[in-house]
């Protein structure tokens, strides 16, 4: 077994098959036995469950029957329509699907060779960063000798049945499973990124530019091997379950199975005024039940594209639960939509690559607060800081930035009324170029970046980032929560990402010959104006290089400007605090770079902390010759190593 994969209560899959092969027993599995208590954590059946094996349901069990496909499942009496819907989307990728369900060829049963049957499966589900191997036997829940949960549309074929049965171990109960969310499903099959989108929210369903940007990701996201899907939120107070006159039914998970183009032949364009329709398609767990709108099943539209077309879509004209729509009416008439991108980090891929970075952390308490790590979100400002904090770089002018927060599966403490996700969000801070300690007060840092709070178990958030340092800090939205998490971040070039774990400079045997820090100063340089013109245009490529004891900070070049904009960061731990500090500005240039003028700071703890325009001058001493140009600044300083 190779040793990424974690084995769930330490069951061993070929240890347990051998044992039973060689005891001529079928399986059954102590850790998940087939009673009450793997049913429930607190409701009680209506009536009595049977468990069966599938060989006492039907005379030919097998896992597949003619392959695998979206079309196999059935919901059941669980509501669980969310992870139906994401065993749909799974069927659709093989490579997905064969890793949740490995060495399918071995697991299946062999006729011919009745005694290598031992009533024992094994699935994989990527658990909180980890692959984990989960083992179950095949007793099933039955009434009436049919399956009661999970099934498939043919008699004989068990892999959903069995596949849920692993899940619901892992969550420690079928009920645990009830009203969840197929994005954490998918994340659980594949390892994908999760991004939820509210349709409402964001005006999808009336504004076209952002309907076509939609499209064209999910388009994107489904091209390379990603997973979607969508459901109808219920108006409070309102139930779930119900069908709309369109035919769709209300807070229910719907699996998109594909998204097309649809070209229209000539003779359409004059009477529908476009060449292409943008099309989706999606599947009811149900297996019945569909859209009964515009270019629905039996719809007029059909007959006017032609039999290839619809070939080539794949349109059945039956009851079977899959449907097509336009994707204007899908987005009026849906409310949410989860987005599992399957992140690409092979560096053999004609597609683009990420450079990815994970975390494990964790949210604890602690009535030291340089030692607390839950202090709530930005709210909170005496403890907002008081989280854990990571930091990162980027390294291009300008750089995409996908981060993934995912709090630990709460599903397993349901039985102790503690199963409901907690809101958690984090924040994104561009700080000092130079930083390498905790953040103790916002003072120059600019925040940037701020994800929805939500009480799911991903948050997710996209944005583009300008070059420099940033301090991503996840956090609950309330303070004084404890739970673990982890944190995923992916960037075009390796970002560097770490925590932060020490407030201030470490004391070593050699800070006893050298000295040890004794003033922290922050610096953000605004802009420098009315600089020298250096080239015929009237022009200059100002950079600000800042100098404090042995330390030399560079801001990047500012292009053609005498009127540079910098918002560059600085910090420094300083030993000699009657050394000043300087800030300089010089002229970027092919040969030899042009100094323009400096401004000398004492940057002591009773300066002024307001935006101050210091005039440059020469090199030299403070009084030295003025030189044309001025810098704004702001300087912080403290004796307090842990103030700032």
């Amino acid at each position: 077994m190779s040793s990424s994969v974690q084995l769930f209560r330490d069951q061993q899959y070929h240890e347990l098959k051998g044992q039973c092969i060689q005891q001529r027993r079928l399986f059954e599995d102590p850790e998940f036995p087939a009673s009450d208590e793997s049913l429930f954590y607190q409701s009680a059946p209506p009536r009595k469950v049977e468990w069966k094996r599938p060989k006492d349901l039907c005379e030919d069990p097998h896992l597949f029957v003619n392959g695998i496909s979206s079309h196999d499942l059935h919901q059941g009496t669980l509501g669980n329509c969310w992870f139906v819907a994401a065993c749909s989307c799974l069927a659709l990728r093989k490579t997905l699907w064969q890793r949740v369900i490995p060495d399918f060829n071995e697991q299946e049963w062999d006729p011919k060779n009745p005694e290598k049957y031992a009533g024992i499966f094994r699935f994989r589900f990527w658990c909180f960063g980890e692959w984990t191997e989960v083992v179950v036997d095949d007793l099933l829940p039955t009434m009436d000798g049919k399956l009661i949960y999970c099934h498939s549309n043919v008699k004989n074929e068990f892999w959903c049945a069995l596949l849920e049965k692993a899940y619901a171990k892992l969550a420690g109960s079928y009920e645990a499973l009830d009203g969840g969310s197929a994005a954490d499903a998918i994340v659980d099959f594949t390892g994908a990124v999760a991004e939820s989108v509210d349709l409402v929210q964001g005006k999808y369903g009336e504004i076209i530019s952002e309907q076509m940007k939609l499209f064209e990701d999910l388009l994107k996201v489904h091209k390379r091997g990603g997973l979607i899907s969508c459901s109808i939120m219920a108006p409070s107070g309102s139930a779930n379950d119900v069908e709309t006159e369109t035919g769709l039914v209300i807070g229910h998970a719907y699996s998109v199975t594909a998204i097309r183009k649809l070209r229209l032949g000539e003779r359409l364009i004059f009477s529908f005024k476009a060449e292409k329709l943008f099309m989706i398609r999606l599947r009811n767990p149900w297996g019945k039940r569909e859209w009964n709108g515009a270019w629905s099943d039996n719809s007029e539209e059909w007959k006017k594209v032609s039999n290839s077309e619809c070939k080539s879509l794949g349109l059945t004209l039956e009851n079977d639960g899959e449907f097509w729509m336009m994707f204007e009416d899908w987005c009026k008439n849906f409310t949410d939509v989860d987005i599992c991108r399957i992140v690409n980090t092979s560096y053999f891929s004609i597609h683009k690559t990420w450079e990815k970075k994970m975390m494990h952390g964790a949210w604890t308490k602690n009535s030291e607060p340089l030692l607390n790590r839950s202090g709530g979100c930005f709210d909170n400002k005496d403890t907002f800081l008081q989280n854990p904090q990571y930091i990162f770089d980027v390294k291009k002018t300008e750089d995409k930035v996908l981060v993934s927060l995912q709090q630990e599966d709460r599903r397993k403490y349901k039985k102790e009324g503690k199963g409901d996700s907690i809101p958690i969000g984090f924040e994104i801070l561009k700080v000092e170029d130079n930083r390498s300690y905790r953040l103790h007060k916002l003072t120059v840092q600019e925040r940037v970046a701020t994800s929805p709070y939500i009480n799911t178990r991903t948050v997710f958030l996209r944005r583009i980032l300008k070059q420099g340092r940033y301090v991503l800090i996840p956090t609950t939205y309330h303070p004084g929560i404890t739970t673990k998490f982890i944190l995923r971040l992916f960037t075009d070039v390796p970002s560097k990402l770490r925590e932060l774990k020490a407030d201030k400079p470490k004391m070593t045997c050699w800070n006893l010959l050298c000295g040890y820090p004794r003033r922290v100063t922050q610096i953000k340089i605004h802009s420098a104006e009315g600089l020298q013109k250096q080239d015929r245009s009237g022009g200059a490529d100002p950079y600000v290089l800042i100098k404090c004891e042995n330390q030399n900070v560079r801001s990047p070049v500012q292009h053609d400007t005498t009127s540079a904009i910098f918002d560059t960061q600085v910090i420094f731990y300083r030993k000699n605090i009657d050394s000043p500090i300087i800030v300089q500005v010089w002229n970027s240039n092919i040969l030899c770079d042009q100094f323009l003028g400096q401004a000398v700071l004492a940057a002591s703890p009773s300066d002024p902390r307001e935006q101050q325009t210091l005039q440059l001058r020469g090199r030299g001493s403070g009084e030295a010759a003025e030189v044309p140009g001025h810098i704004t600044v702001k300087v912080f300083s403290s004796d307090d190593l842990v103030e700032l």
